[in-house]
């Protein structure tokens, strides 16, 4: 039976989908004429929607000329739809996996929640201070470092006033050296100058209130219009993308008590102004 979803799983499949129709030079309208499908059918799938067997698409796969490991990943990601979660290993070479489907959940969110606890949020890291920190990851290969780098870099082009987004930062991520003492307030100016915008807020967790709700690890939620919530943890060689209620429940609680834990923007404007002297 042809399936229907709508999970982060099934939205990277469909975009997966839509980049095997460019490469392939056809419009939409085209392949659906060769599939004998309605053209609203292709465009479901497209769009992460489903409505289709997995013979179907090993079909439409074959008539865009897919390589047999595109289409062993596309194929994988289709059976793992039914999911609600979304475990995900990165590549072995050039911009991991995790972070290409992490950019695209970002670019369709319309609210985007961020507790960071140990670095500046990534989201925020200006270019400079990105690549210190991904140079200092065993696992990446430093050829792969400035093509990182240039995609973290690219993720700042969602700041727009179509957005909401709240950043929860603890102190210490502040007052963490990363790089030389130049970097750390170009930093920092830059997040003071971020934090003007309207629809951006920046809250701060001092290290004077001790222990915190976020001690588990740093976390981003995803709010859309027409999807559920997702919550995005990362970690060294794999990252998960939490969809259940359960889970996101439990992020929901965690970002509540963080707002009440967390100094006003006004407050947090104040002390980072006073990491610059």
């Amino acid at each position: 039976m042809p399936k229907r979803f709508s999970s982060v799983v099934g939205r990277s499949f469909g975009d997966g989908v839509r980049d095997a129709i460019q490469a392939a030079g056809m419009t939409q309208r085209r392949l659906a004429e060769r599939l004998d499908w309605e053209e609203a059918k292709l465009s479901d799938v497209v769009r992460g929607k489903g409505g289709v067997t997995e013979v179907e698409v090993a079909l439409l796969l074959g008539l865009c000329g897919v390589t047999p490991d595109e289409t062993r990943r596309l194929l994988t990601l289709y059976r793992e739809t039914r999911e609600k979660g979304f475990l995900q290993f990165n590549d072995e070479d050039g911009v991991p996996n995790q972070l290409r489907t992490l950019i695209a959940q970002e670019q369709v969110a319309t609210k985007i929640f961020v507790w960071a606890m140990n670095l500046v949020p990534g989201l925020l890291q200006i270019p400079p201070y990105s690549f210190e920190v991904v140079q200092a990851v065993p696992t990446i290969d430093p050829e792969q470092v400035v093509e990182i780098v240039a995609a973290r870099e690219s993720r700042r082009s969602i700041f727009h006033r179509s957005r909401e987004f709240t950043f929860y930062v603890h102190e210490q991520a502040l007052r963490f050296q990363v790089g030389s003492r130049e970097l750390m307030i170009a930093q920092l100016q830059d997040l003071l100058r971020m934090s003007i915008r309207p629809y951006i807020s920046v809250r701060v967790i001092p290290l004077s209130i001790g222990v915190h709700a976020g001690l588990a690890g740093s976390f981003t939620k995803l709010g859309f219009e027409k999807f559920e919530p997702v919550v995005f943890v990362e970690t060294h060689n794999l990252n998960l993308f939490l969809e259940d209620k359960g889970s996101i429940a439990v992020y929901d609680e965690v970002l509540k008590a963080l707002d009440a834990q967390a100094l006003d923007e006004e407050q947090s404007k104040e002390l980072i102004t006073s990491l610059l002297t």
